[in-house]
């Protein structure tokens, strides 16, 4: 009998989901079968919790078909509190719990049905159902969990259930595993467990996860719910890399479609004001030309121009504007010299960097980090910082803010009147996400708004702390890419594994 796990697989066609009145998820298509590792990536509010609530059975979509084979583990945001320690993983093991006990009462008529039995045994076999509580001690060590499974989920931390429950579901080997940013509350031991954890899972995984690391080296399929030209969400194999490779080919792809749509489309324009123009003048004959010229010249102008207007109403721009692309402003650099002392924590630091210099700081959360931006930023001038929380006024726009920003530095000096970087120049907000009250933005778009205003002041010294939270991959990818490349001084502050590997070259101070 073929193993259960290999038959594993799901399958979605046409789903569509709208939340509020607004359109969520707009025609997906999915099929994963065993072994395949599906990553879901966008921006905050493209519908990657939806989808798994889809997958998991908990949200019923609009329209669309939703097919399942084999159990599911699922580890959303919501943790439970209630109970043990052992409670939670008993209810991860159910399914488990559930296999060894039908072999068990199989193995009693064995004789009388050998079908079930059979049955039975190559349930527990594709679950390894005999190792599971194993596993689940090795994750819970690994994962740095709680092991007393008495210990009541009341007395823990949301990080510490977080991990509890993910030995669970590891040590469960669910034919289907869902999992949502499930890289949080782990140190470098977790991460490399559930990365080893993941690529040898033998059923389907599906994660959405900010993570770049994870998904490079965990996705084989990656289902991109960013924005696209004809508003459906794009499956790329292939694995990171293949996402990488397949989003720069349709962005390229976009941008000539929008390009060559509209050079169509100002082409026919123009061919409808010549004709008008011959129409009111450019067909008169020359003087003492007689009036039956005159007559038989006329309808063929009027001709060609209800022409030219019909073949310019009929040519629709059906392709969107794509997205933007992050440009950072013309820069330079600075020297940078500065002794941070915080008692306690970061005794005294010294920081020295010549102009268009580089530093990485590295550390785990609570190391000082921030604390370290912080006193660098006070030690020097024109600086862009990128904190990590948002101060932005909910009740007003960005262009705005913008406007204030620049108009006061402008008055104080800092800035001349030809340096100002206009909001749109950056490529980071549409026109209509730039005149909405901040408030009503996600928190990307807010995001996006506090680099913009960053680069505004054209710095000489960029200070960003985490500056991938909350960004798209691909803005990640174009920030990176910017990053390297300008002539600004820039120091940066992250645990973000993938920026730290895009960043080894650079000096590193870890904390």
């Amino acid at each position: 009998m073929r193993s259960a796990l290999l038959t594993t697989h799901l399958a979605l066609s046409g789903v569509h989901v709208a939340l509020g009145g607004r359109p969520v998820l707009v025609g997906v298509d999915l099929t994963a079968a065993a072994g395949d590792r599906v990553a879901l990536v966008g921006e905050n509010g493209r519908g990657k919790t939806t989808l798994l609530r889809v997958l998991a059975g908990d949200l019923v979509p609009d329209s669309g078909e939703v097919r399942r084979a084999g159990s599911t583990g699922v580890a959303d945001q919501e943790l439970p509190a209630a109970g043990t320690v052992g409670d939670l993983i008993d209810r991860e093991l159910t399914e488990v719990r559930a296999a060894l006990a039908a072999l068990d009462a199989a193995t009693l008529t064995v004789a009388e049905d050998a079908e079930a039995y059979d049955e039975a045994l190559a349930r527990v076999e594709a679950l390894d159902a005999w190792a599971a509580d194993r596993r689940v001690d090795v994750s819970l060590a690994a994962l740095g969990a709680v092991t007393d499974r008495a210990r009541p989920l009341r007395t823990l931390s949301v990080g510490r259930r977080h991990r509890v429950r993910l030995a669970g579901l590891l040590g469960a080997r669910h034919p289907v595993l869902l999992l949502d940013e499930p890289t949080n509350h782990l140190d470098a031991g977790g991460l490399a467990h559930l990365t080893e954890r993941l690529r040898s899972h033998p059923g389907v995984v599906v994660l959405a996860s900010h993570d770049r690391a994870l998904l490079a080296d965990v996705a084989t399929t990656v289902v991109d719910l960013d924005p696209t030209s004809d508003g459906r969400p794009r499956t790329y194999g292939g694995g990171w890399a293949g996402y990488r490779e397949g989003r720069a080919a349709e962005r390229a792809r976009w941008e000539t479609a929008y390009r060559d749509q509209g050079e169509e489309h100002r082409r026919l324009a123009d061919d409808l004001s010549a004709a008008q123009n011959r129409l009111q003048s450019g067909w008169r004959p020359p003087k003492g030309t007689g009036r039956h010229t005159r007559a038989t010249k006329a309808p063929a102008l009027v001709r060609a121009v209800h022409r030219r207007q019909e073949e310019l109403a009929a040519h629709r721009l059906s392709v969107p504007p794509p997205p933007l692309r992050f440009a950072v402003p013309a820069l330079t650099g600075t020297a940078l010299h500065a002794v941070v002392d915080v008692p306690g924590r970061l005794g005294r630091t010294v920081v020295d960097l010549g102009a268009g210099g580089r530093l990485v700081v590295t550390g785990p959360n609570g190391a000082g980090k921030s604390t370290l931006l912080d006193g660098l930023a006070a030690a020097a001038g024109r600086v862009g910082y990128l904190r990590q929380e948002s101060d932005l006024p909910a009740d007003r726009s960005a262009h705005q803010v913008h406007e204030a920003l620049t108009a006061r530095l402008v008055s104080s000096g800092q800035l001349a009147e030809d340096e100002v970087v206009p909001l749109g120049a950056v490529g980071l907000l549409s026109g209509g996400d730039a005149s909405r009250p901040l408030g009503e933005l996600s928190v990307g778009a807010r995001r996006r708004v506090d680099l913009a205003l960053v680069l505004a002041a054209r710095p000489r010294l960029l200070l960003l702390d985490e500056p991938t939270n909350h960004l798209s991959a691909t803005l990640v990818d174009e920030l990176t890419a910017a990053l390297r490349h300008t002539p600004a001084t820039v120091v940066v502050a992250t645990h973000d594994r993938q920026l730290l590997r895009d960043t080894r070259d650079w000096p590193a101070l870890p904390l």
